[in-house]
């Protein structure tokens, strides 16, 4: 009876039931992990098959291109050269576009600030205040993003399919 029990073996008993509660959360975000990356895995290899036959199409579209202004009376250089010309304006535009939205990063300004905020908590902690309470900085903004039991709200239960 649990009344019978010492406060020694009620603790001992709890103990073990926590580490075993960990354990098998572990277990589980690893099965999920393994089936999520599985997933991803297939995913990622039907878009590299897929992005292989659309390169392959775009060969034979360029192809198609040339030689349809070989018939209609232009030189096989000067339309090879016209699709060679139209491809590389192509590649300059999007590596502008690319470089520009690079420029546009600002970095990791709300991780810096969790950071900074951070650091300035554990040196007031750790040291004893030696200047007035007036040049404190101040404290971080509160965090407004989705709490841990929004992030993964979305997600759909996996089932052993049994």
């Amino acid at each position: 009876m649990p009344e019978d029990e010492s406060l020694g073996a009620l603790v001992a008993q709890a103990s073990h039931q926590i580490s075993t509660l960990v354990r098998s959360e572990i277990e589980l975000a690893k099965a999920e992990l393994k089936f999520d990356a599985k997933r991803v895995g297939v995913a990622a290899g039907l878009f590299g098959a897929a992005a292989f036959i659309a390169h392959l199409c775009l060969i034979l579209a360029s192809f198609t291109i040339a030689y349809g202004l070989v018939a209609l009376g232009m030189w096989t250089w000067a339309a090879f050269l016209i699709v060679t010309v139209f491809y590389l304006v192509v590649a300059v535009g999007l590596s502008f576009v690319g470089y520009r939205r690079l420029k546009g990063l600002s970095g990791m300004k709300r991780t810096a600030r969790s950071l900074k905020g951070l650091a300035s908590t554990t040196e007031a902690d750790a040291a004893p205040p030696t200047t007035p309470a007036t040049s404190k900085p101040s404290p971080p903004p509160p965090y407004t993003g989705p709490t841990a039991g929004q992030v993964g709200a979305h997600r759909e239960s996996i089932s052993d399919g049994t």
